[in-house]
This record gives structure tokens, C-alpha cells and sequence, in this order.
């Protein structure tokens, strides 16, 4: 398969959604923190439609993963910029390669904790989705130094879809 030049319509609009998505499984999650604390303490879980929304879009992310995963698969990625150095070209590889693991992991731990009461899987998720958390913000910040330090215009490949 040759390389593209940059990121399709559909791995565009994929990839923001899933910012989307997660940024409101952290904004919103109390919730469901709430509901599991008061189910290690015994305590009747009170419906509340958050929960039912964590559990809802945590699944939606997986099944956008799974589909982002697809289309990476079947049409490849842009190559990184020609000037970046070979260490920072493995750990940008690996860093999205590890963020599919995660939005496919954190889910699925997710729903074992929640629906089997499993607390070790819960503990999975909690300790993935601060992986998680710090993988964003690793990511954050390289697109921010590729933009502003490296100018290499990399941002644009994200909001721009390949011809």
C-alpha cells in the first residue's frame, strides 16, 4: 500500500470525535464514581442518566476506535515530517499505536468492573484511563511543538483531509 500524503475525510472527522468523547467521559463521570463507590460500600445505586451515558459512550468510543483502527489499517497514516529525528518518529508511532490499545482497553475494563462488579477490572480502568490522561497530554503538547517550535504545520493535517 503506498504511503499517503495525509489523513482522510473519515480518519479526520474520527479523530475529533473521539476528542469529543473522551473529553466528556472526563467531564462527566462523577457520576458514575459515585455509583461505584456506593456499590464496594453496599449501598443501593441510585439511577442517575449519567451513568447510563458512561456506559453508553464508553462503548461508542471502543466502536469508534475499532473503526479509526480499520481505516488506519486499510489506508495508512502520512509519514511523520521529513526533519523529525528518528527517536521522536518511533515514540510518535508508538504513541498512537499505544492510544488504540487504550481507547479499546479503558472500555472494555470499564464494562467488565461495571456490569460484573469486577473491582479488579475497575482498578484497571482507573490505572489505564490515567495512562490515558497523560498520553493525551503528551500528545497535546507534541502537536503544540511540532506547530509552534518545529514548524512543521503538522496540525494541519488534522484539519485538513488528504486530496
Amino acid at each position: 500500500m503506498p504511503q499517503p500524503t495525509g489523513y482522510t475525510r473519515a480518519q479526520i472527522a474520527l479523530h475529533w470525535i473521539t476528542v469529543v468523547l473522551v473529553a466528556l467521559q472526563f467531564l462527566l463521570h462523577d457520576a458514575m464514581s459515585e455509583a461505584w463507590d456506593a456499590i464496594e460500600e453496599g449501598r443501593e445505586v441510585i439511577f442517575n442518566p449519567l451513568i447510563s451515558q458512561h456506559v453508553f459512550m464508553g462503548a461508542l468510543v471502543a466502536i469508534v476506535t475499532f473503526i479509526r483502527l480499520g481505516l488506519r489499517l486499510s489506508h495508512g497514516a502520512p509519514p511523520p515530517p521529513a526533519s523529525e529525528h528518528a527517536a521522536l518518529q518511533l515514540v510518535a508511532h508508538a504513541t498512537h499505536w499505544a492510544f488504540y490499545v487504550l481507547l479499546i482497553l479503558v472500555p472494555v475494563f470499564g464494562a467488565v468492573a461495571w456490569f460484573n462488579a469486577v473491582d479488579l477490572a475497575a482498578e484497571a480502568h482507573e490505572m489505564l484511563t490515567s495512562v490515558l490522561l497523560a498520553l493525551i497530554a503528551l500528545h497535546v503538547l507534541a502537536a503544540l511543538v511540532h506547530q509552534f517550535i518545529f514548524k512543521t504545520n503538522l496540525l494541519a493535517r488534522m484539519k485538513n483531509p488528504a486530496p
